[in-house]
C-alpha cells in the first residue's frame, strides 16, 4: 500500500479545489486587466491582484478557486494611475487606481467582461463574455475541456454606429462602443426598455427587439450576453461540466 503525507494529501487537495486561469494579451499594445468579485453572492476570490499591466503579447496565470461566483475579469485602455480623482483609464477604469476596490472596484463602462461562476446550478460553470455595460477590446473565453468557446473576436469601435460610439483617443480613434443603455438613449434609465429597467425590468416586458443596437452587438459577436435577458438567445450563457475541472484562458484581441 502506498502512503501519502498528511502535507501532501492536502497539496492534492488544495489543487483539486482550484483551477489555472491564463490571461493572455495578444493586442498590440499595454492593456491593464482588472478582476472584480461580487463578494454579495460568494466570498472566494482569485489568488492574484486585482489589477495589472499587461504589456503586448504576455500573459499571466493564477489560482482561481473552484467555487469562484460571479467574478468578471475585463481589460483598461489608455490609463494614467497618476489621476488622484476621477476616470483613470479611458475604458473600464475601477475605483482604486491600478488595482481595483475589491468592493466598489467593478469597471466602469464601456468595457467587454468575461464572466464566471464556478460549480454553479446542476454542477456547472457557467461563463460568458458580457456585452451588457458595451464594448471596449476583443476577448475569448477558452477551455481545456473541450467545452465551446464564447467571446467576441471583432473589433467593434471603429464600426460602432455613431450614437454609441466612444470614447475616443488621442487620435481620434473610436477605442469603445457604449450600450444603449449607458448612452442614455432614451432619457430616463431608472423606466428604460434599453436599459430593461423599471416597467421594462423583466424578459417578458424587455425583449430584445426594445432595445436599440441588440442587433449590431449580437449580429457581429453572436457568441455574447448583448443585453440583460440575452440568455433566451441559446448563444449568450455558456456551461462546462464543473466535474471536468476546467482551466480557463482569457485572450484578448484573439
Amino acid at each position: 500500500m502506498r502512503y501519502i503525507s498528511i502535507t501532501n494529501f492536502f497539496l492534492v487537495l488544495a489543487v483539486a479545489e482550484a483551477r489555472t486561469f491564463n490571461v493572455f494579451n495578444a493586442c498590440p499594445f499595454t492593456i491593464w486587466p482588472a478582476i472584480f468579485t461580487d463578494l454579495t453572492a460568494g466570498t472566494a476570490v482569485p489568488d492574484f491582484p486585482t489589477g495589472w499591466q499587461a504589456d503586448s503579447m504576455t500573459s499571466v496565470s493564477f489560482i482561481v478557486p473552484d467555487n469562484w461566483t460571479a467574478g468578471r475579469i475585463w481589460g483598461r485602455r489608455d490609463c494614467n494611475f497618476t489621476v488622484t480623482s476621477g476616470p483613470t483609464c479611458l475604458t473600464g477604469w475601477c475605483n482604486g487606481g491600478l488595482e481595483c476596490d475589491p468592493h466598489t472596484g467593478t469597471g466602469v463602462p464601456p468595457a467587454s467582461v468575461a464572466e464566471w461562476t464556478l460549480q454553479g446550478d446542476m454542477s456547472q460553470d457557467f461563463y460568458d463574455v458580457s456585452l451588457v455595460d458595451g464594448y471596449d477590446l476583443p476577448m475569448m473565453i477558452t477551455n481545456d475541456a473541450g467545452c465551446p468557446s464564447a467571446g467576441c473576436a471583432i473589433d467593434l469601435g471603429p464600426i460602432c454606429p455613431s450614437p454609441i460610439q466612444g470614447p475616443f483617443d488621442s487620435t481620434g480613434f473610436p477605442v469603445g462602443c457604449s450600450s444603449a443603455c449607458s448612452a442614455n438613449l432614451d432619457g430616463d434609465p431608472t423606466n428604460s426598455a434599453n436599459c430593461c429597467s423599471g416597467s421594462f425590468d423583466t424578459a417578458a416586458t424587455c425583449p430584445s427587439s426594445g432595445v436599440e443596437f441588440y442587433s449590431f452587438f449580437k449580429g457581429n459577436c453572436p457568441n455574447t450576453y448583448a443585453y440583460a435577458f440575452d440568455e433566451s438567445s441559446g448563444t449568450a450563457l455558456w456551461t462546462c461540466s464543473s466535474s471536468l475541472n476546467a482551466d480557463y484562458t482569457l485572450t484578448f484581441c484573439p
